[in-house]
């Protein structure tokens, strides 16, 4: 049998090449990087993270259920204490020695037996064979760039690029974008900048890491609210603890809580209320030394760093195969294709408080797939025709997610996990 192979070593690619491995099947991981760890490994040049950057959700919210972190290990880790263990995972399960790494995938492509994998590595081109191709390569690497008129003479860059806080010194500096990563910027270059203006277009939620010396996201009830309800009451929970944008001159939200991403940060809200951070309207155009905002005001920059999140992006593969519709892939369970049973998009899913146990769950249910359709059963035949039938099936928990990129793959936690987990177990029963 011809192996399926495994792109990415991050989080999502590790626990699929275990949940595979542990179905018996003959598996290759294929890595870009000189080690696993994906994003959080800062040294790998496809990563995005900086010097600063914690994780936005606790430890025990985000962590494998079957593998937790240490109790030396901050709430919120650190990128280096979640790179040593990704390291620590991959010993453990016997990970390495199924990776090829500093490995590029060139072209995937349709073949007979399955797909033909092209590779290059040290300058030595390979073409693989495989049963199947398992696409684990994250959702953050592709930087989304702002689009405006007129020229700036200043420095400008994404925050992809964005590292070490010392490129603030000194400078006038504008971030354009009031996301996690924004935010978090924002803070580490108060401390350095000259001066801090954000461009905030819409409104956000904004929450803080702790609440009564717990992680925000461990609270809440251990009874499920209906999704409405529990929409409603955590609204107005955020407004008692963090009180209405508007009261630190950001625009309120137009929307209802979880329609889009909430921002977890403790300081940022804090550095407003200091004059730290001055908050600026959408851009009108660029000028030679800095921005017209759209109520008129101009003001002049020396850095103008664009926090405008990631586009999706799997350069090797026409997106045909991936049934790409506008934004985003349309899958079943955001991992399976209707114009492939070979092809699965693994971990492209967001959902407040998934974590990577979520992610796990989406490599047990391809594996159990795979195992089935090795074994010519008839629940895998079943499961193609449910893939097909529901491809374009949102699970969304009747939530109206905003319509823009970012929450273009977007799913309702709970509802998710459930639809995840009823065909795992129609896949494992008799």
């Amino acid at each position: 049998m011809l192996p399926y192979v495994v792109i990415g070593a991050g989080p999502m690619g590790l626990c699929t090449m275990r949940r595979l491995l542990e179905q018996g099947l003959p598996v290759i991981g294929v890595e870009i990087h000189s080690n696993v760890g994906g994003l959080w490994d800062i040294e790998s040049t496809t990563s995005t993270m900086y010097q600063t950057a914690h994780l936005i959700s606790s430890k025990s919210m985000t962590e494998f259920s079957d593998f937790p972190m240490g109790d030396e290990v901050a709430t919120y880790p650190r990128h280096d204490q979640l790179r040593q263990y990704f390291c620590d995972y991959a010993e453990h399960f016997d990970l390495y020695r199924h990776y090829r790494f500093n490995t590029k995938v060139e072209r995937l492509e349709p073949s007979a037996d399955g797909w033909q994998v092209t590779i290059s590595h040290n300058g030595q081109t390979e073409i693989l064979q495989a049963s199947g191709v398992l696409l684990a390569n994250g959702t953050l690497h592709h930087p989304k760039h702002a689009e405006f008129e007129g020229e700036f003479s200043g420095e400008r860059l994404h925050s992809s690029l964005y590292q070490d806080p010392a490129i603030f010194a000194d400078k006038r500096v504008l971030i354009v974008g009031c996301g996690n990563s924004g935010c978090d910027i924002a803070v580490d270059a108060v401390h350095r900048a000259k001066s801090v203006d954000m461009v905030v277009r819409r409104g956000y939620y904004f929450l803080p890491k702790f609440v009564a010396g717990k992680a925000v996201d461990t609270l809440g009830g251990k009874i499920r609210l209906p999704n409405k309800i529990k929409q409603f009451v955590d609204g107005l929970l955020v407004r008692l603890i963090s009180g209405k944008p508007s009261a630190f001159g950001l625009p309120d939200p137009d929307y209802k809580m979880y329609e889009s991403h909430p921002v977890v940060n403790s300081m940022f809200l804090h550095h407003i209320g200091h004059g730290d951070i001055k908050v600026r309207p959408a851009i009108e155009s660029l000028t030679a030394s800095g921005v017209k905002f759209i109520n008129a005001e101009q003001a002049d920059y020396d850095l103008i760093l664009e926090a405008t999140g990631y586009k999706l992006d799997y350069p090797f593969i026409d997106q045909a195969h991936l049934n790409w519709q506008g934004f985003a892939p349309h899958l079943y369970l955001n991992i399976f294709t209707p114009k492939h049973h070979n092809l699965f998009v693994m971990g492209m899913v967001e959902a407040s408080g998934l974590g990577w146990q979520g992610r796990n769950d989406q490599a047990q249910l391809v594996a159990a797939y795979l195992k089935a359709k090795q074994q010519s059963s008839a629940k895998a035949s079943a499961f193609e025709q449910r893939i097909q039938q529901n491809a374009n099936k949102r699970i969304d928990g009747g939530m109206q997610y905003l319509k823009v990129e970012r929450m273009s793959y977007y799913v309702h936690k709970a509802d998710y996990l459930r639809a995840i987990h009823a065909e795992l177990n129609q896949l494992k029963q008799g």
